[in-house]
């Protein structure tokens, strides 16, 4: 499937930019433009229908090892800035749109998009039509890809795509998490101690955290139960992240240790966790749920939000022990698994993410809830 081949792009002239290529598993193939960044790359092909917050998207390591389509048409019209980053890089591993915005206007805004993903080394490319692409993930599934402007022979990037590994088993927690521990927040007065477990934390997590009075000692995913248990937290946070939750049973088994022991808070990827941890069992969607406008029923509050969501994997509601755990949440969508809470220990944890960024923040209300279990677990302390 083409793109045309007439002049686009702000009046950028289809002359002066490089051709590029999508090639699929199944064959498929794409055309556009390639910016400045030539090359290859390849990952798993994700859509995302969000209509602004690419920069958040773009820096969020849950997309490690993926390719992200955008669905909106015109991407980077309000540039980039140093605020609304998610983490310390670009994970993605390419980026592709109908169309850069090359006049950015926004007065928080230090360069153009274009500039960013340059500047990073990440493949964006463009004309391509997006609608049909993004109707092929959703008719056949997300599925691993090629972009090049290099190769432009299917053999060729058949074989090359061949290498690179399917998300299904992959354990890409180990690529995003920290190497070492560190503290965000207050380093004194404040209200409670939270351990994190970092398998590829995003930075409004740890914003909003902080604003509820708590300093967050940030631990790599790898951490020992002996480790976090060393610092005497009031809480523990499983963080969300990139790849399979079944490829992380180092990550399970530090959660068990702690069922009982402080409330336990888990977002996205430490949903999962906290499902295998339970004793059930996860699986791969379709085409995943990555956007900012996903109904989700919440049935103790008898409320619906609208919430920002990225995954590729969801657990497996018949495969948890209904005598001890209650399914809290479910997506209005397609009815999968968005929330659980245990009926006996303080845990709960949601698939999506209510720190937003981008998003709604229908859902913030969820951090209140740990805090007031922090705090009834203090005062039985």
């Amino acid at each position: 499937m083409f793109s045309p081949k007439e002049p686009f792009a702000c009046g950028c002239l289809v002359s002066k930019m490089k051709k590029a290529i999508i090639y699929l598993e199944d064959g498929t193939i794409f055309q556009g433009r390639t910016l400045d960044t030539k090359g290859e790359t390849a990952g798993e092909l994700v859509f995302n229908t969000a209509l602004t917050g690419y920069q958040e998207v773009l820096t969020d390591p849950s997309y490690a090892g993926q390719i992200v389509v955008m669905t909106y048409p015109l991407i980077g019209n309000y540039g980039v800035n140093d605020q609304d980053v998610e983490s310390k890089k670009i994970w993605v591993k390419g980026f592709i749109v109908k169309e850069f915005c090359r006049k950015y206007s926004n007065y928080r805004a230090a360069k153009s998009l274009n500039q960013y993903l340059n500047e990073n080394n990440i493949i964006g490319i463009e004309g391509v039509d997006t609608r049909a692409l993004t109707r092929h993930l959703r008719v056949f599934g997300a599925m691993k890809g090629m972009i090049s402007t290099e190769d432009f022979n299917p053999a060729s990037l058949k074989k090359k795509l061949k290498k690179t590994p399917d998300m299904e088993g992959s354990d890409w927690v180990k690529e995003v998490t920290t190497k070492e521990k560190y503290i965000w927040g207050p380093k004194e007065n404040f209200s409670f101690k939270v351990a994190a477990l970092d398998c590829g934390i995003k930075f409004n997590i740890l914003r909003i955290l902080e604003e509820l009075g708590c300093q967050v000692h940030v631990f790599p995913a790898t951490a020992s139960a002996q480790d976090i248990k060393a610092v005497g937290p009031d809480g523990l946070f499983l963080s969300n992240g990139p790849g399979d939750p079944a490829a992380l049973p180092y990550v399970t088994d530090t959660v068990k240790n702690f069922f009982g022991v402080v409330p336990i808070f888990g977002i996205c990827l430490g949903h999962q966790i906290l499902g295998l941890a339970l004793g059930g069992k996860t699986y791969k969607l379709k085409f995943g749920h990555h956007g900012a406008n996903h109904p989700a029923k919440d049935f103790p509050r008898s409320r619906i939000s609208i919430t920002s969501q990225n995954h590729g994997f969801c657990v497996d509601a018949d495969s948890l022990n209904k005598n001890e755990v209650e399914i809290t949440h479910r997506n209005l969508n397609d009815n999968t698994v968005e929330g659980l809470r245990h009926k006996k220990y303080p845990l709960f944890s949601v698939q999506y993410h209510p720190e937003a960024a981008p998003g709604p923040r229908d859902a913030q209300y969820l951090f209140e809830g740990f805090i007031a279990l922090m705090k009834e677990h203090k005062k039985k302390k």
